[in-house]
């Protein structure tokens, strides 16, 4: 059964992946609008297969971790009605999923990681196939309350890749505001914000599936017409170099270590957010915005 279903997501998601791809290279193209790099596509593919590679390495290890807390479950599905358990699970997953992405975003050690995927300048529905590559190795911690809750391990798996494929999606400039669905899910334009390197963009719109995290947890943005998206970084790295994309943060944590700067400075250098630093050199995304808040009082 949970080969059939994995077989059943890839026989959905690859033709789908394709037409979208497809119409909006050739859109693109066409239309020139610029979407598209070879470098850049090339790079998403290097990424992706990175990161797929090391999740086909470790996912037997995940699965048999989260088996193992299942056997402390403390709720008992079994005579639950199977649609409640499915859409129970569906919610509980990417309210789990959102705190792993805000984490990656204010912890500076996770962030040299999830960095991979934000670096690109370009923003088409490859990015979202431009993975982080070395999350695999500590995702499935954040799934772990679910199997205590009574979630089976393969069944929190298959609904990761499953919203994975309405994530991904979620990487283009070619689909505009979605009307009422801008209140319930993350839409493209909510997604766009949260590849900003904008003052008032960054750190914004976690979610995977739902927008409602965003709003509850005060980090949702909406997309502004008076301040078009810039993608990327605050500072790009500016190289496709196969190494660089994928260590460049992780360099730049060494060389602050490097710094003469107390114990704590250097902790917070490793697990503070991104962007801190002991001497005011470099500002953090919250110190930007009030930085940007009291240049528009003034």
């Amino acid at each position: 059964m949970e080969e059939f279903r994995e077989s059943l997501l890839v026989l959905i998601s690859v033709p789908i992946y394709a037409i979208v791809i497809g119409f909006e290279f050739f859109y693109s193209y066409f239309k020139n609008k610029g979407l598209y790099t070879t470098k850049g596509l090339l790079s998403n593919i290097y990424l992706t297969s990175l990161n797929m590679g090391l999740d086909i390495l470790v996912r037997g290890l995940c699965l048999f971790i989260l088996n193992y807390f299942f056997q402390f479950a403390f709720f008992d599905w079994s005579t639950s009605n199977v649609i409640l358990y499915w859409c129970v699970l569906v919610v509980a997953e990417d309210f789990m999923y959102y705190w792993l992405h805000r984490i990656d975003h204010f912890c500076r050690f996770f962030w040299a990681v999830h960095v991979t995927h934000h670096s690109s300048e370009e923003f088409n529905f490859t990015v979202g196939f431009r993975s982080s590559v070395f999350q695999p190795l500590y995702r499935f911690v954040y799934f772990i309350p679910l199997a205590l809750a009574g979630f089976r391990g393969i069944d929190i798996m298959f609904i990761y890749s499953a919203t994975q494929i309405f994530g991904i999606l979620a990487h283009t400039q070619t689909i505009n505001k979605l009307g009422f669905l801008e209140y319930i899910i993350i839409t493209p334009s909510h997604h766009r914000v949260h590849h900003g390197s904008n003052v008032r963009y960054l750190d914004k719109n976690m979610g995977m599936l739902l927008v409602f995290w965003d709003k509850l947890f005060g980090t949702f943005q909406a997309e502004e017409e008076s301040d078009p998206v810039k993608f990327g970084l605050t500072e790009n790295i500016g190289t496709y170099h196969p190494i660089k994309m994928v260590f460049h943060e992780w360099k730049n944590i060494f060389n602050d270590l490097k710094k003469e700067s107390s114990f704590k400075a250097k902790l917070m250098y490793v697990f503070g957010p991104p962007g801190w630093s002991h001497d005011g050199s470099k500002k953090t995304s919250s110190q930007l915005r009030a930085e940007l808040k009291n240049k528009s009082n003034n």
